[in-house]
């Protein structure tokens, strides 16, 4: 039932963004030039890598992330058009409307046995933790609160968090972590942050 509701939501949801989604790809190409997209490998289901698909916020080249985000990527980010491309993976199968964020799959050595289970489950374009402070979230809190989803899920929690969703991107609040342009690496629990040079926004 859940993957129904997924291909059915996104067709529809495509059909309907189809013209705000040209305009968008139109004036990345204006603003930022080629690629219009930014593309990463994150750990899907299982652990399984795919290639996840946003619009890119950020100018090429060296530096930190803050010093290449773009005031046209910031606009992108506080109101998640950046994400709107994802919808392509959740057709594709590789993510789902709610679930988990995907990360690096780099992070996938670094997780514990219990982190470890939010692999349990298709990731997603929204979920528990990120109508529960987004990126505000400490790493240990958001993996709490993934697991507490994929112990807990049903059709009826991810409506619930689609409808929270709306509301979360209303308010704009908790875009980027605490010092980060967007969120700092996850190194393990053991291990220090480090300073903010790679685009690991979940």
């Amino acid at each position: 039932m859940k993957r129904l509701f997924d291909i059915l939501a996104t067709l529809v949801g495509l059909s309907v963004l189809c013209i705000p989604l040209c305009v968008l790809c139109i004036i990345q190409l204006v603003v930022l030039g080629r690629p219009i997209f930014f593309r990463q490998v994150r750990a899907g289901q299982n652990g399984k890598a795919f290639s996840i698909l946003k619009f890119r916020t950020m100018r090429d080249g060296t530096g930190s992330d803050a010093e290449r985000m773009t005031r046209w990527g910031q606009f992108l980010r506080s109101t998640s058009l950046d994400e709107l491309p994802e919808l392509w993976n959740v057709l594709t199968g590789d993510m789902s409307l709610v679930g988990p964020r995907p990360l690096p799959t780099v992070y996938l050595e670094r997780y514990s046995p219990e982190q470890s289970r939010r692999h349990d489950v298709r990731p997603g374009i929204t979920g528990w933790a990120q109508v529960n402070g987004r990126n505000g979230l400490s790493w240990g809190r958001q993996f709490e609160l993934d697991l507490w989803y994929v112990q807990n899920r049903s059709f009826l929690l991810d409506l619930k968090i689609l409808g929270l969703t709306i509301w979360t991107v209303i308010r704009r609040e908790n875009i980027s972590a605490e010092g980060h342009a967007t969120r700092g690496e996850f190194f393990g629990s053991q291990n220090p942050p480090t300073p903010d040079h790679t685009q690991t926004d979940a």
